[in-house]
């Protein structure tokens, strides 16, 4: 078998490491990834490819994959004429990541809030601190959600 796709060693390695860590996910995951980042045309990647390419078994690569589509960062077709499944990134990814970092951002705002209410602190530099911080929070969540809307 023949890779599909062309890659770039370096941006390759560059990717994994940064991928990996972003997610925390293990190094095949994060290779299986970043191997899909370079299918620029779509084309799919198979099962098979993974294991030939990556050099991995077949049950670390079948692990590798649920993780990565139960994180919502791969999806998979199936061809009509064709037995085999194919993997993709998801594009949809980019915006599921930053809904939850928004959805995050409003549940502390929620705790600081309950937090400051049961302190009743009377303390005026924290209470500065924590509405600058809460008006940080907000204007992040307000950036990111306008962005979201273009997506």
């Amino acid at each position: 078998m023949h890779k599909s796709i062309e890659i770039d060693e370096r941006i390759f390695q560059d990717a994994v490491k940064f991928y990996g860590f972003l997610f925390n996910i293990p190094p095949l995951a994060s290779k299986i990834y970043s191997y899909l980042l370079f299918d620029c045309e779509k084309v799919g990647i198979t099962f098979d490819e993974f294991v030939e390419v990556l050099s991995a078994s077949k049950s670390s690569v079948s692990t590798s994959i649920s993780l990565l589509l139960n994180m919502q960062l791969i999806v998979d077709h199936n061809k009509m004429d064709e037995r085999k499944r194919y993997f993709f990134t998801n594009d949809e990814y980019k915006k599921i990541r930053f809904e939850q970092v928004v959805q995050k951002m409003k549940d502390e705002l929620r705790l600081l809030d309950d937090l400051n209410n049961f302190k009743k602190n009377k303390d005026n530099d924290y209470n500065k601190r924590i509405e600058a911080y809460k008006a940080l929070l907000n204007k992040n969540i307000e950036n990111i959600q306008e962005s979201l809307n273009k997506l």
